[in-house]
């Protein structure tokens, strides 16, 4: 996505954004922006972290003890 920007492209994104929020603002919104995307980040990854617990949770195996009183009751 970004590789078709090229240079040129992304200092005119830059110099526009100056012009539009000025010096002043601009590293504010790039450290909100900063902060966002490190949330999401965090968010995504405890997402994930809940999705493999809870398969884990669903899908238990057996313990070699638990096997030997499987095949018990069975014979």
């Amino acid at each position: 996505m970004l590789s078709s920007i090229g240079i040129p492209g992304l200092i005119l994104i830059l110099v526009i954004a100056l012009i539009i929020f000025g010096p002043k603002k601009l590293p504010e919104i790039g450290r909100a922006f900063g902060r966002t995307l490190t949330e999401f980040k965090s968010a995504t990854k405890g997402l994930v972290s809940d999705e493999d617990k809870e398969e884990e949770g669903n899908n238990p195996e057996l313990t070699t003890v638990e096997k030997k009183q499987d095949e018990s009751v069975v014979s």
